[in-house]
């Protein structure tokens, strides 16, 4: 008697394994960056991104108030507007919440997201609300931009340089020092401060297409470290069909990160995730041009180079190459 194969499951597939069943569902050449572009007219562009924040998953009351939490969904959207190249519009909340909620709580939320939109002069839209057992906050942003700006992952040709826009493993240490404050027992209250800060309140680097606007430099490969440094690099790569060599002395990390092991902050700037900042590829005469108007902590780590391994290098010898992986970061299934 023949039984029928067990149905697939998520978590068999893993978390790309889902996306890449569900981009099937959807034109080629809109899906497989930070957001979705769709022209409007000649010249112009929409550029549209959605993302989930999930209560248990992506915030809890023990590390994010309900402003907090408004903060960082906002954040989460801005910073994919701000990977494509583009220019924030507006945004609309989809809101899934228990009939138990205070409405302080719900208040509080759309005023952390109030607070957050007004730093780039963008506002709420729209949206929906809908009873759930589980707090979600789901966001769709808009943003324009002129089809010849638009960042792709795609872009990175052999020979780019790979510049961050500024550090990475702060947002980790923030939830560390959330999660265990005796971790952090030697920091100054302003470094506890800075890393928590970086977790609850992440800012969105949109001041980095603006310059590269003023610079004009063509080609840009990019997206945002939301998911590590590491994933940013690989995603690049595997995108645009190249390898890439990163030098571990170059990976800019929070100064206040050396009271833990060398080993483990740079596990944290690798795969800690939720720094939001801009992973770029591009020529080396426009990153060596852009890096003097970045804030402190941007950096160039390494090159785009031929083939498809992304090694983390050593150039003084002590450590040897290690291949980076999409498996070790965070996936959700």
């Amino acid at each position: 008697m023949n039984s029928k194969p067990p149905a697939l499951k998520v978590e068999d597939l893993g978390e790309q394994g889902v996306l890449e069943r569900l981009q099937r569902f959807c034109p080629a050449e809109l899906v497989g960056d930070d957001a979705a572009v769709v022209a409007t007219a000649p010249g112009k562009s929409l550029v549209i991104t959605t993302d989930v924040l999930v209560d248990g998953v992506h915030f809890s009351d023990r590390t994010t108030s309900p402003a907090d939490v408004g903060w960082r969904a906002a954040a989460v959207n801005l910073s994919d507007l701000a990977a494509m190249g583009a220019t924030p519009v507006g945004l609309t909340v989809g809101l899934s919440i228990p009939g138990d909620v205070p409405i302080t709580w719900i208040e509080q939320l759309y005023q952390g997201l109030t607070d957050c939109l007004q730093q780039y002069d963008t506002v709420i839209v729209g949206g929906d609300v809908c009873r759930s057992p589980i707090i979600t906050v789901a966001i769709a942003a808009f943003g324009h931009i002129s089809p010849e700006q638009v960042i792709r992952r795609s872009a990175a040709q052999p020979g780019d340089a790979i510049l961050v826009t500024g550090v990475h493993g702060a947002s980790r240490a923030g939830l560390e020092l959330l999660l265990h404050p005796s971790w952090g027992s030697n920091l100054s209250k302003t470094e506890r401060h800075s890393l928590i800060q970086a977790h609850q309140r992440p800012k969105p680097r949109l001041d980095v297409p603006l310059l590269l606007g003023q610079l004009q430099p063509g080609r840009v490969a990019g997206m945002d470290s939301s998911d590590g440094l590491a994933d940013a690099v690989l995603q690049i790569c595997r995108a645009s069909g190249v390898g890439a060599r990163i030098e571990r002395s170059q990976i800019p990390i929070p100064h206040a990160l050396a009271l833990t092991s060398p080993e483990q902050a740079l596990e944290w700037a690798l795969y800690g995730g939720e720094d939001f900042e801009l992973v770029l590829a591009l020529p080396p005469e426009i990153a060596l041009s852009l890096l003097p108007q970045l804030e402190q902590g941007a950096a160039i780590i390494g090159e785009i180079v031929v083939g498809t391994e992304v090694q983390l290098i050593d150039e003084t010898g002590q450590s040897p190459a290690i291949a980076l992986s999409l498996s070790q970061g965070f996936q959700h299934f």
